[in-house]
């Protein structure tokens, strides 16, 4: 396939089985979203909420695109906005790690820097994340740009739905006995989730949350700094569809380290906390005897390792 520009480069990444890390009961397979162009998952909402905004007319040709971003959303927006020609703003909390803003300004992004309310160095708190959005609304103001405001954005959910959940399907060539993924704005695991269950009712879905964040499962927050970037801010996301979860899994810090390392020595796979966590929570499901003995549990690897 000759590609016409990187935004169709975005999506049907690879999927493949880490049976080096895990062997058994069952087996885990996992979406390899950090080969997309901008290097994660983060891609597919991105290009969805730009042509979706271009296509009604909120995005004008030439217009300014601004949002507030962890590192990934951001690089997604950036592959997207040369590719159509937008000049991209984007605000991140200070707290995020300095690779991804080098990524984003050697994508062409102009990159603001938020200081951190509660947080610390590589651990991003709701309150961090809610400061960076408002400087991102203001500039949008401001500068007259396209506020992308991705924790409103339904276009992700579709977006993963008849994407990522379709493509899952079709590789493994079934349905899929669980499927388990991180939770930032929700996107990836309630439209792969809808997919998922529209195939076999039977699949047990589960979120993936940090020990001692909790929110999803209706623990009170005891943790609110965590290591896996991206996810887990302490609040429920606006367009969160409880009747998709069945269950919670979580993870900690160290938990997330351990298995980054695993998936990297083991497989050569070198991935992001969030990838590790949500690797990390499929072994525990297929170890929990909620699941048959030969199920078959699907992930996703959300980052490349290198923003970190």
């Amino acid at each position: 396939m000759l590609a016409a520009s990187s935004i169709e480069l975005i999506g049907n990444t690879p999927l493949i089985a880490l049976s080096r890390v895990h062997d058994g009961p069952g087996r885990i397979v996992a979406k390899a979203e950090f080969l997309q162009p901008g290097g994660s998952v983060k891609d597919r909402a991105a290009k969805a909420i730009l042509l979706a905004a271009r296509a009604d007319g909120r995005l004008a040709p030439g217009m300014p695109v601004i949002e507030m971003t962890s590192g990934n959303m951001g690089a997604g927006l950036a592959v997207a906005c040369a590719a159509l020609g937008h000049p991209l703003v984007v605000t991140m909390s200070a707290g995020n790690s300095p690779a991804r803003a080098r990524m984003l300004e050697g994508l062409g992004a102009e990159v603001v820097l938020v200081p951190q309310v509660d947080g610390a160095p590589g651990q991003v708190t709701g309150a961090d994340v809610e400061a960076a959005a408002r400087v991102a609304a203001a500039l949008a103001r401001e500068r007259g740009g396209f506020y992308v405001d991705q924790f409103n954005a339904v276009e992700c959910i579709a977006a993963h739905e008849t994407g990522t959940g379709r493509e899952i399907l079709e590789q493994v060539g079934a349905p899929v006995d669980g499927w388990v993924a991180a939770v930032g704005t929700g996107c990836t695991f309630m439209g792969v989730a809808r997919a998922l269950k529209a195939a076999s009712a039977a699949t047990l879905c589960a979120a993936v949350e940090p020990l001692g964040c909790e929110v999803l499962a209706g623990e009170p927050v005891t943790k609110a700094r965590h290591l896996i970037q991206g996810t887990s801010y302490g609040a429920v996301p606006p367009h969160w569809d409880p009747s998709l979860m069945d269950l919670s899994i979580a993870v900690t810090d160290d938990e997330a380290q351990q298995w980054r390392r695993l998936l990297a020595v083991r497989e050569g796979l070198y991935v992001g906390y969030s990838a590790a966590a949500n690797a990390c929570a499929a072994a525990k499901l297929l170890r929990s005897g909620r699941l048959p003995a030969d199920a078959t549990v699907a992930t996703v690897l959300c980052d490349t390792g290198l923003k970190y």
